[in-house]
């Protein structure tokens, strides 16, 4: 006889009192392992990437800062997290219910607030700089952008983690397991930077290298090859106008005609000379700079009242705004000369071909200045120096300081100088007590000025302003001059001090944070109206008027001139 049993199952335990069902926000937290105070100091990242900084965004970017943001909050809690065990003797103590839902409703609240408050405060920047600010409701795009990012950095940096972990577990077989751990993490460390500049970076160098060699032997739409032989590219130039580059031609041939230069400073206007050296001019830095100085002898640059010499930006580019306001002061008794030293933009430029900036700019004014330095005293043109952005950086590197400043040039103009200028830098560092960074005063301004608005700013200090005269263009909002990897750690004099005229007074310095914020401003810095962040418009034109005026020059006359210029740039 046989008995059939039925199997009973067992009775469901029943839930612990003290652990009662979870949420799905908490379900959700758990199965992906996010720690508690990892996301305390992700979402604190978060909300303080929404407050201002120093130019205006919108969603998409604010998005992406916050998301860079809230990651980096995430992996600094971790890191606590994990260096505060490895010093505690006893086990970490875990949150419990009552800390989640506290997290959760803060971390709720505190989003929602610094969105609002976000939006208002880029409301507020877009007005101070004459932008259109987009509405409020758009900007909630902020919070999945900034998720997503993050979520993703995240994830990114545990795929990391686990190979180190599956490295170190290998090792393990064959040596101590502590001494596999830090070999398998120092093996993912070194495999990823290799991966990350031999194959990412490297590749991303040659497209974007090819692309702009490509750009660069471009011309644009209405640049025809000049037939001005006081042009480099012109009849009986030592240039080929081929060989000039993109942003070459466009120098050589624009700037004021005769007729523009006779409207606004009467019959005796000359036609300017205007010499240019690409990068296929002469195979090396020093014999562009030769070949350049010799156009200028066969163009008679040197019989000229003014010549100016230009460090060009990384493209070989050249402001119009910066340098054609000396041909019309001087009714075209000037010459210019500048050199290519590179096709890639300014921001590419300063990673990669930062040295040959700084060569470019002390081979051409060394080699313009030897020739120069021979004339007779009372027959030399005024030697003028130019440079922008990274231009302006070229320009520094041919001075040891302000001395070497004062023996060798007549006059230089530097606008929107980079963070990293080394001149700039000691100038600001060494300003004269009480005066701000923003706009500080070096030596009582006896040689070298700073302004925001050279219309007024150049007048200060009171005492006389001798020559040679040297003036920095710096906006209080260009991210271009106030950007700098010190900014991660350390709060710079410029968030110490009270803010410029078109900065936010709710701009403050947070650890990480701020640095981001910059830096997303830097990709945008000149997408602004003139007059603010890295766009200078017409304010070259009164800082050419203080630096070197030509005789009998009046203040009526740079307001003219600053009109014609703005409104041409309209």
């Amino acid at each position: 006889m046989t008995t059939t049993t039925s199997r009973v199952p067992a009775p469901a335990e029943p839930e612990h009192p003290s652990q009662p069902r979870r949420g799905w926000w908490w379900r959700l937290l758990h199965r992906w392992h996010y720690g508690y105070v990892g996301l305390l100091a992700a979402v604190t990242c978060f909300c303080l990437s929404l407050t201002p900084s120093l130019l205006p965004r919108g969603p998409g970017l604010q998005g992406a800062v916050s998301g860079i943001s809230a990651a980096i909050g995430y992996g600094l809690g971790v890191l606590a997290v994990w260096l505060a065990s490895k010093l505690r003797s006893r086990p970490m103590h875990r949150p419990g219910r009552t800390a989640w839902r506290i997290l959760a409703v803060g971390a709720a609240v505190a989003v929602l607030f610094f969105l609002y408050r976000g939006a208002g405060w880029q409301r507020e920047i877009h007005e101070m700089m004459g932008v259109d600010a987009p509405a409020r409701p758009r900007y909630l795009l902020v919070l999945p952008l900034a998720l997503l990012l993050a979520a993703g950095l995240v994830g990114l940096i545990r795929l990391l983690s686990r190979a180190a972990r599956g490295v170190g577990r290998l090792l393990g077989r064959v040596i101590p397991a502590s001494t596999a751990r830090v070999l398998a993490g120092l093996v993912v460390i070194l495999l990823t930077l290799g991966v990350l500049n031999g194959v990412v970076l490297d590749g991303f160098f040659t497209v974007t290298d090819n692309s702009f060699k490509a750009i660069n032997g471009e011309t644009e739409p209405d640049v025809s090859p000049t037939q001005d032989p006081l042009r480099s590219g012109g009849p009986g130039s030592l240039v080929s106008w081929a060989s000039l580059g993109k942003q070459g031609r466009s120098f050589v041939a624009g700037g004021p005609s005769l007729e523009e230069l006779r409207r606004f400073g009467g019959n005796g206007a000359e036609r300017p000379i205007r010499v240019y050296a690409g990068l296929d001019s002469a195979p090396t830095s020093r014999e562009r700079a030769a070949l350049a100085v010799a156009e200028l002898q066969r163009t008679g640059a040197f019989d000229r009242k003014v010549l100016l010499v230009i460090t060009t930006t990384g493209t070989g580019w050249v402001d119009q705004d910066g340098v054609d306001p000396l041909e019309y002061m001087y009714n075209g008794d000037s010459a210019m000369v500048g050199m290519q030293y590179s096709y890639l933009p300014s921001w590419l430029s300063f990673l990669v071909d930062k040295e040959r900036a700084r060569q470019a700019g002390r081979d051409l004014f060394n080699a313009v200045y030897g020739a120069w330095s021979k004339l007779a005293v009372g027959k030399r043109p005024k030697l003028l120096l130019f440079g922008e952005s990274l231009g302006s950086f070229g320009a520094e590197s041919a001075f040891s300081g302000a001395d070497d400043i004062r023996n060798r040039v007549d006059g230089m103009l530097l606008v929107g100088p980079p963070n990293r200028n080394e001149l700039w830098r000691q100038f600001v560092a060494d300003r004269d007590p009480g005066s701000t960074e923003i706009l500080p005063s070096y030596e009582n301004g006896a040689t070298i000025r700073f302004a925001r608005d050279p219309a007024t700013d150049l007048d200060r200090p009171a005492s006389a302003w001798s020559t040679p005269r040297v003036a920095y263009l710096q906006h209080a909002s260009d991210p271009i001059v106030w950007w700098s990897p010190r900014l991660m750690l350390s709060r710079p004099d410029w968030l110490r001090e009270p803010r410029g005229a078109d900065v936010s007074t709710d701009i403050h310095w947070y650890p990480f944070v701020t640095f981001w914020q910059v830096t997303a401003d830097m990709a945008f810095s000149t997408g602004v109206p003139a007059g603010h962040g890295h766009s200078y418009g017409s304010e070259p034109v009164p800082a050419w008027a203080d630096i070197a005026p030509p005789d009998n020059w009046t203040a009526q006359r740079t307001a003219e001139l600053t009109d014609l210029i703005a409104t041409r740039s309209d």
